[in-house]
């Protein structure tokens, strides 16, 4: 699955269009490498998002086509 599609499912980021622009940016790393918003997402992936001065770490626990807003949780863990 698409970085930007991983990240709108999951709701870390609310909007598609948000997540494909910062990544576009360069602020978004998947296993320490910065990633595209094409770069596809595995399960087991540690992804890491700059928003400003706060980061998020999370780990890919599961990638889903369609998942409900009380499930989106469980798609990934957190590593804060």
């Amino acid at each position: 699955m698409r970085l930007d599609k991983y990240l709108k499912i999951s709701r870390l980021v609310k909007r598609r269009t948000l997540a494909k622009e910062i990544a576009d940016k360069g602020r978004i790393e998947i296993n320490n490498k910065v990633a595209k918003s094409s770069t596809d997402v595995q399960v087991g992936d540690r992804i890491t998002i700059h928003y400003g001065d706060k980061t998020v770490n999370v780990e890919v626990l599961q990638v889903a086509e369609n998942v409900k807003k009380a499930a989106a949780a469980d798609m990934y863990k957190n590593l804060d």
